[in-house]
């Protein structure tokens, strides 16, 4: 595996590697790396001849500075996992490589892109999209590999790759979860010991919904939620809405879509947790 910091190096490296026919992945991630990202990876070098995994913490999709100062950076034990999973570049540039001016760049997507995250984080997902469209042109990739813990995220990129005609195929990964339901993040590092037991409740209470919903309507279902993550410990609901998993926006019934899905974030502590869960999907 080689760990590579510029584009022109990364780009001699894959243009020798496609000129033989070989396929390549791309997983983006910030770092912080868990068995989370080592899944998509791992499917990656199982479906690629070549995985590429970029490590950069990006500034632009940060919309709280104090937030992007606090989030983890860990390149060494990044790159142990990575070798481990079969990774064959680790592409870790510097912001001013990656940002040599500024990215004037506006994406929108409405309304993917104006409900849930997109409304509570301005400017996240136009920061994502900068980000992620900059790795694509840069590697060229075959596939490019996404958690469904990010779900509103997924939905976003599948749209940017339809609008700006990328020629590569997204592939989107379930969550990956600690055994006892807590969805993996890298900011779960952040936890204190009962910040983390506190944060069980998400998970637990969004699994609990899904039986719920089968006796019980849409808005019955939101309060459960509503009303279990405001009585937990610790916890301070964002928001929890059912969405279409296809265009984000929020259902009244459960027949008003083959494909619900329960979006929450919560404030553990000063931890802000996403997970999501799929009622209905056929």
């Amino acid at each position: 595996m080689k760990v590579i910091h510029t584009i022109k190096d990364l780009q001699t490296e894959l243009t020798a590697l496609k000129a033989q026919g070989k396929k390549v992945g791309l997983v983006p991630t910030m770092g912080a790396l868990h068995a989370g990202h080592a899944s998509l990876v791992k499917r990656s070098a199982n479906e690629n001849d070549v995985t590429v995994v970029s490590v950069f913490v990006n500034p632009t999709q940060f919309n709280d500075k104090n937030d992007l100062a606090k989030y983890p950076r860990t390149l060494d034990a990044d790159c142990r996992l990575l070798d481990d999973c079969g990774a064959a570049f680790v592409f870790a540039p510097s912001v001013e490589e990656m940002y040599p001016q500024p990215d004037t760049r506006r994406f929108s997507y409405a309304p993917l892109d104006t409900v849930m995250e997109g409304a509570f984080r301005p400017g996240h997902f136009n920061g994502v999209c900068q980000i992620v469209s900059k790795l694509f042109d840069t590697v060229i990739p075959d596939r490019a590999y996404f958690g469904e813990k990010d779900f509103q995220q997924l939905a976003i990129i599948r749209e940017m790759v339809r609008q700006m005609k990328y020629k590569l195929e997204i592939v989107g990964c379930p969550i990956v979860r600690e055994e006892d339901g807590l969805a993996l993040s890298s900011r779960n590092k952040r936890l204190s010991a009962e910040e983390r037991e506190n944060a069980l409740k998400i998970s637990q209470t969004i699994f609990k919904s899904r039986t719920f919903a089968v006796s019980h309507t849409v808005s019955e279902t939101q309060k459960m939620v509503e009303d279990a993550i405001e009585d937990a410990p610790g916890l301070r609901l964002e928001y929890f809405e059912i969405v279409d998993g296809n265009t984000l926006q929020k259902i009244s019934n459960w027949e008003d879509t083959s494909y619900a899905v329960g979006c929450i974030t919560v404030f553990c502590g000063e931890v802000r947790l996403i997970d999501n869960i799929k009622y209905n999907q056929l």
